[in-house]
């Protein structure tokens, strides 16, 4: 744990969720830990939570936020190390239904922002040998009726974390990705429009396909990025952990 003392996370999309449980464990761990998110309610009450995270209120889909964010992060703590890309967007879009607007929004923020935040964070992270950790899905690499945009948007996260891989290599920085799959948060109703029935309905699907016979928790996967970003992965870049109780292999 003596790690992660002094070292700086920024992790998007961190008011609930994976990105939650990613603050927290970093956190606790002895890192500072800013977290970023449209509303800042959320976000006040888990830094009033735990001691060590601070926020900023900012869009992962609006290119203006992504230099915006970095900066604020240097200000407040000289540094950063590691850079987790959790915001994501999302809809149960049928192709026959799908508009340009809808397609735009699920890549501007699963696509176009963490690039962004990525090019600004650049020159931090290598500066001090840090890290990017992107959250992919099991659907970027495992097809699935009416995800098509959404998992091409996973897909892409994936493919940009290989390419990133080899060319920040001799920057001394390391790019993996961790492939969530069906998680216990609030993701079905917030970012897919689903409603309460609805998203009950795709929970027990789910769970009934999963080799390990549950979904996961926010702890499950944030313990991946953890690792990845820690001297666990020291000697790892350019892959994508899939943790998901075995649903990509089924």
């Amino acid at each position: 744990m003596e790690h992660w003392n002094d070292k700086v996370i920024l992790i998007t999309g961190g008011a609930a969720g994976i990105g939650q449980a990613a603050a927290l464990q970093f956190a606790r761990a002895g890192a500072r830990v800013v977290v970023t998110g449209r509303r800042e309610a959320p976000l006040q009450a888990l830094a009033e939570q735990q001691s060590g995270i601070d926020y900023i209120v900012a869009d992962a889909g609006n290119p203006d936020d992504a230099p915006r964010t970095v900066a604020t992060v240097i200000g407040r703590h000289g540094r950063l190390d590691v850079l987790v890309n959790n915001a994501g967007a999302g809809a149960i879009l049928p192709l026959a239904d799908a508009q340009a607007p809808q397609i735009r929004d699920i890549f501007e923020v699963n696509v176009v922002g963490p690039s962004l935040l990525a090019r600004a964070a650049l020159p931090h992270l290598q500066a001090s040998g840090g890290t990017i950790v992107n959250v992919s899905s099991t659907f970027g690499h495992k097809a699935g009726a009416l995800l098509s945009h959404y998992g091409a948007s996973k897909a892409a996260i994936e493919h940009l974390t290989r390419c990133w891989a080899l060319e920040l290599a001799p920057l001394g920085i390391r790019v993996n990705a961790v492939a969530a799959g069906p998680t216990e948060t609030a993701f079905l109703v917030e970012r897919m429009g689903l409603s309460a029935a609805q998203a009950q309905a795709v929970k027990d699907d789910e769970k009934a396909r999963i080799p390990l016979g549950r979904r996961g928790e926010p702890d499950d996967v944030a313990r991946a990025i953890v690792a990845l970003a820690g001297p666990v992965g020291g000697w790892v870049t350019g892959q994508v952990l899939a943790v998901d109780g075995g649903l990509n292999i089924a």
